[in-house]
């Protein structure tokens, strides 16, 4: 593998978020100077660790246009997870979600002003839609099978954040080329861990399990590939230093299990022999049964390797989820 990039300075955007405060993290470990920016007044600023090496900025992603971080040293990488509209109704808010690809080219062109020389984007398998001409079922009972997602797939979205990241990521790299800087794109599968939502699947399971209660769900007979926020934020940094120019990588754990499955895992971790209600929810419209990411060339360009399983992934989750219950 070529190093691309030495990383000393870097910059994040949704610094507060599960995989983005798990990439400050990482970063500050290897020595890397990280400022953060994150949304004035953010009730997640706690998520951010105090260090001497972290700065942190208040920032709103509509302010990056006019923003000014040059302090006379250059910056060496930009890593853009900042977006609005991630979940419910605003996915399908078209207008909010036009305004993420303005923010994504702000970020660029603010990224190029600070000297950096990759711009990392956070995309999601939201930009392939559901993949239905390579999805099938092999029987009535068994489980559905499809094709791993890579950048050989076609992307068809089917909503408005599955659109805009597409767009977002595609002009991006248009305007890194134009700048003369590396672009990478990054697509997110399915990732856990602490720091997460609590209304995700994964999270929402884990406190009601914690409470004492016993969550509903699908057949879970979806095939969901999950990897936990440390793997991903790891391939991400990779990604940054080692990864090809205008590439796109998607971050997975490149296998596929039936959601029955992690459900069941996030139960004996949570609270070993509760009840739940497997099968009791139907599907809902769109459901996508089929979801695993091909590594294959992120594994080729940057040496990434998943290290955490879920089990353990799953473990750590839910010790977070205590300690995070026991401070609230």
């Amino acid at each position: 593998m070529e190093q691309k990039v030495a990383i000393k300075r870097a910059v994040i955007t949704g610094a507060t978020g599960m995989i983005g405060a798990t990439l400050a993290r990482l970063l500050l470990k290897d020595g890397v100077e990280v400022t953060a920016l994150i949304r004035p007044g953010s009730p997640k600023r706690g998520q951010l660790p105090e260090h001497e090496r972290l700065h942190i900025a208040e920032c709103s992603l509509d302010e990056l246009g006019t923003l000014s971080l040059e302090d006379g040293r250059p910056y060496d990488a930009w890593f853009h997870l900042g977006w609005m509209g991630t979940y419910g109704d605003s996915r399908n808010d078209v207008y909010l979600q036009n305004r993420n690809i303005t923010h994504t080219l702000d970020a660029v062109t603010l990224a190029h002003r600070l000297g950096c020389r990759v711009f990392v984007g956070a995309g999601s398998q939201a930009e392939y839609g559901r993949v239905r001409e390579n999805t099938a079922w092999k029987g009535k009972e068994e489980h559905p099978v499809g094709i791993p997602l890579d950048d050989t797939v076609p992307e068809r979205p089917e909503t408005g954040y599955g659109a805009a990241k597409l767009c977002a990521g595609r002009l991006s790299r248009i305007l890194c080329e134009s700048l003369g800087m590396r672009h990478v794109w990054t697509r997110f599968l399915s990732v856990y861990g602490p720091f997460d939502n609590s209304y995700t699947m994964v999270m929402s399971g884990i406190y009601r399990m914690l409470r004492g209660e016993s969550p509903d769900y699908t057949k879970g007979e979806q095939m969901w590939d999950y990897i936990y926020s440390e793997d991903a934020a790891r391939a991400m940094y990779l990604a940054a230093v080692y990864g090809r120019d205008q590439a796109v990588y998607c971050i997975g754990s490149g296998t596929a299990r039936p959601l029955a499955s992690y459900i069941c895992r996030i139960r004996d971790a949570a609270a070993p022999g509760r009840e739940i209600g497997i099968g009791k929810l139907p599907y809902p419209p769109g459901q996508v049964m089929y979801l695993c990411a091909n590594i294959s060339k992120l594994t080729e360009d940057t040496g990434f390797e998943p290290e955490i399983s879920f089990e353990e992934g799953i473990r750590r989750t839910v010790d977070w989820c205590r300690e995070e219950m026991k401070r609230k």
